[in-house]
């Protein structure tokens, strides 16, 4: 069978450049976008121009000229989207609502992966303002979807090792702590910890996939599903020096967000659900990637803290 041509939106990005690059590691042609929103962001433009050498085709398109969307989903089977939702973009996130209606005029994708790669956003109706607002933006994309009966798959994908495991999951920096470490309570609530190009590798599996049509891809492989103290112990037995640790009650944790501002509220809001509630692990799951794909030797977060050292 014919491995499906792929068109990622937002390939410039934290996760979009790893999914161009799995989706060229795994043979499949590939397109992506280049807006002229990118202006003279340079960097930006010299990233594309590095996809092109690996084998990307470059397509011109803008959020502001559907017809140009329109054109641009013609050429592909598959569409995935990674425009950010870092830093609470969500305008970024119903962007989409563009792409949607491209894929629904161009009538010929199987498959859409939307902006996703988090959380699942359809567990989090109970989550804190402001961060909810992502959630409920992704949500509405998600039934836009749906409505216009275009297949999907969507990926939960946790959380980003980059942000969270180099840190030992601490706010305000991305390097392991040297003497002391906070912990969300008795730090026990079970984690998610995901490689980002594990997180593009399982993403480029599902799109020629039947067992993810239509559904919710978890990547919650067993030997990544870590409390926030079992991290901190495989750091202590890697370096070879023991933390000091001071736990944080959750009611503390909650009282340290006010005054602070709208981003960082609703980061903080993201982090207590996680570590203090377990909303990544506290609910039953259908389709598991690392069940699904066997073959592919994810990073454990082990491996992940040698490069620390």
């Amino acid at each position: 069978m014919a491995k499906s041509k792929v068109l990622v939106v937002g390939g410039t990005g934290y996760i979009g450049r790893r999914i161009v690059k799995a989706s060229l590691d795994q043979g499949h042609t590939t397109y992506v976008l280049q807006r002229s929103e990118i202006g003279l962001d340079i960097e930006k433009l010299h990233l594309l121009l590095s996809f092109k050498k690996q084998g990307a085709h470059l397509v011109q398109g803008s959020f502001s000229d559907q017809q140009s969307l329109v054109e641009a989903v013609k050429k592909v089977d598959v569409v995935i989207c990674t425009m950010s939702g870092v830093h609470f973009k969500s305008h970024n996130i119903l962007m989409q609502l563009k792409l949607v209606d491209a894929i629904k005029e161009a009538g010929n994708v199987k498959r859409f992966l939307p902006s996703e790669f988090g959380m699942d956003p359809a567990t989090m109706e109970h989550a804190l303002a402001p961060g909810r607002e992502t959630f409920d933006q992704k949500m509405i994309v998600r039934k836009a979807i749906e409505d216009a009966k275009i297949p999907f798959t969507y990926v939960s994908a946790n959380c980003f090792a980059g942000y969270f495991v180099g840190s030992l999951c601490q706010l305000e920096t991305l390097t392991p702590p040297k003497d002391k470490v906070r912990l969300y309570g008795d730090g026990n609530v079970k984690v998610v910890f995901m490689d980002e190009d594990d997180v593009a590798t399982y993403a480029i599996k599902t799109i020629d996939d039947p067992r993810t049509l239509n559904k919710t891809l978890y990547l919650r492989p067993p030997e990544n599903i870590l409390t926030q103290r079992q991290l901190v112990e495989i750091w202590e037995k890697l370096s070879g020096k023991k933390l000091e640790k001071i736990s944080i009650p959750g009611e503390d944790f909650l009282a340290s967000m006010k005054g602070m501002d709208y981003v960082a509220q609703a980061g903080m809001g993201h982090f207590y659900h996680i570590f203090y509630e377990g909303c990544l692990t506290n609910f039953e799951i259908g389709e598991e990637a690392s069940d699904l794909y066997p073959e592919v030797k994810y990073t454990r977060m082990d491996e992940y803290l040698k490069i620390f050292l």
